[in-house]
């Protein structure tokens, strides 16, 4: 099978798409790819460290507010479309997926004009504008959590199948989480982490609690400041006049997350949705700080959906602080009772057998689409 993969922007959109490749591999080892991202994306640092040939299209995203720049966003659409068009003759796909981002918009309406079967993967519990756009034109609308189907009245197919990227964590080695951290296995670990540029807010709230986490000497932390922040915590935490705790680990970022994640018996974090699938698949307890600052507010409704079904307790950021953090981090760690019950709603969340379940639905959309090509259908 020939597939198109197309996300971008952030790596919400674009590890999706790498755990869908990473099972139609396995799968069928003779799969080949061509991943199409945008020119200003973090796709342009992640991809190229994969062996998939890798193409970029220049477009941008609407600004809400009326504004000129939305000329030059139809005109680079249009220019995508067309570019994208050339691509896909050229490769010639049975298939063409899109995970998000505004990339995917001239990739998978150029895919539609040519009666390439599409689908597209919705991460979040509110659907972004582009796959709003896109779902009436596509085959099949996937969607990460199930109960949101009805958000794309328009689609001709809208499929529960979970957010991919699960799969990929799922099969993460919780031993090498705790050799990577030099802690010895089955180390109680409380992880807290904002992304890979940090979060303001989280650190904030953290650097506030670190001098309460002794109250917790058996529990260690593990407290990922994301790059932009780390220097910034680093030197409070020098400057600071008590003794940094012997239970603190602090790093600017974690290359292997998926192994650091299966170590964790709690996770204190934002709530974007292909983290989220991760935190689930492995059935981790978390402590949720949705990001305000997002379209639509879709990480408070991605956090709320894991708070209703009791895996995780939630905190608005105009409530958080040292002092709320710790006391949510407390009812955790000190009630066993609680943490398994939270873990097993978790794990009930979670889907490990999202990428399996996508890539049959890719196999199907391709063998018919050959089918009408032979006149079969």
């Amino acid at each position: 099978m020939r597939v198109v993969l197309t996300g971008g922007g952030t790596g919400g959109h674009i590890y999706p798409a790498l755990a869908i490749a990473e099972q139609l591999k396995t799968d069928r080892p003779d799969t080949e790819f061509l991943y199409i991202g945008g020119k200003r994306g973090l796709e342009n640092s992640i991809v190229p460290e994969t062996d998939m040939p890798f193409e970029t299209l220049d477009i941008t995203g609407f600004r809400r507010s009326l504004s000129a720049d939305n000329i030059k966003t139809v005109l680079r659409f249009l220019k995508g479309v067309q570019a994208s068009s050339e691509l896909l003759e050229k490769f010639k796909p049975d298939v063409v997926v899109g995970t998000g981002g505004y990339v995917c918009g001239p990739v998978v309406y150029a895919a539609h004009k040519l009666r390439i079967p599409t689908l597209i993967h919705e991460q979040n519990a509110i659907p972004g504008l582009t796959n709003r756009f896109l779902s009436r034109y596509v085959s099949t609308v996937a969607v990460s959590f199930d109960g949101t189907q009805d958000q794309f009245p328009k689609a001709k197919r809208v499929m529960y199948s979970g957010n991919p990227r699960a799969t990929t964590v799922h099969r993460a080695n919780a031993a090498e989480g705790f050799r990577l951290l030099g802690l010895s296995q089955g180390t109680p670990v409380v992880l807290v982490v904002g992304g890979s540029i940090g979060a303001k807010a989280i650190n904030e709230a953290m650097l506030q609690m670190v001098t309460d986490i002794v109250r917790m000497p058996d529990v260690h932390f593990v407290y990922v400041t994301g790059k932009r922040y780390y220097e910034e915590a680093k030197r409070s935490l020098e400057e600071a006049p008590w003794v940094m705790p012997s239970n603190l680990h602090v790093l600017p970022y974690v290359e292997r997350m998926p192994e650091v994640l299966a170590a964790s018996m709690l996770v204190i974090s934002r709530a974007g949705a292909s983290f989220l699938a991760e935190v689930t698949s492995l059935g981790i307890p978390a402590v949720l700080i949705p990001s305000p600052n997002v379209t639509n507010n879709h990480q408070e409704v991605n956090a709320r959906a894991l708070e209703d079904d009791g895996a995780a307790i939630v905190i608005a950021e105009r409530d958080l602080s040292g002092e709320s953090l710790l006391r949510a981090v407390e009812a955790v760690v000190q009630d066993e009772y609680l943490r398994l019950r939270m873990a097993e709603c978790s794990a009930r969340l979670g889907k490990p057998d999202s990428a399996a379940v996508i890539t049959a639905e890719l196999r199907k959309l391709a063998v018919r689409a050959q089918a009408i090509r032979r006149g079969a259908l």
